[in-house]
């Protein structure tokens, strides 16, 4: 278990710079699709909000100790911070994407090793999260295919 809990508190780190991210381009996107895109982004945001309360519960009842601090996040995280700045709606939604298809690598790979080490709870959890991973990326690669 010291291998799932170890993977699910580096996932519980790219999930909090990522809702941070999220948040930072809800407020600061820009351009034509302003509207749709600020709403999308609070739709991201609350649910990567929801998945890391479930990831840090999940690690206590395996019982361990989640990341807290931000300082742990960023000393853990694979995602990259948003710059505090202005930025374009398709800009959003390219980096989103890099974003998204970390997660779903990582939660992959956990899901791999939790199978390996017979913790089909997490497992389980990590099935969850694949599903939903893959389907934002097919969406948000269709709104920037020509």
């Amino acid at each position: 278990m010291e291998k799932s809990v170890k993977n699910l508190n580096c996932l519980l780190a790219d999930l909090n710079v990522f809702y941070r991210k999220l948040q930072n381009y809800h407020w600061n996107v820009k351009g034509k699709d302003f509207f749709t895109m600020h709403e999308k982004l609070e739709e991201y945001y609350d649910e990567i909000n929801e998945q890391i309360d479930e990831v840090a519960e999940h690690i206590l009842m395996l019982n361990s100790e989640p990341l807290g601090t931000m300082k742990d996040y960023l000393d853990n995280t694979c995602i990259v911070e948003a710059k505090n700045e202005k930025i374009d709606g398709c800009e959003v939604i390219k980096n989103i994407i890099t974003d998204y298809t970390t997660l779903l690598k990582k939660v992959t790979e956990i899901k791999e090793e939790a199978d390996n080490q017979k913790d089909y709870g997490t497992s389980s959890l990590m099935d969850n999260y694949i599903s939903l991973y893959m389907k934002n990326l097919w969406m948000l690669n269709q709104t920037i295919s020509e």
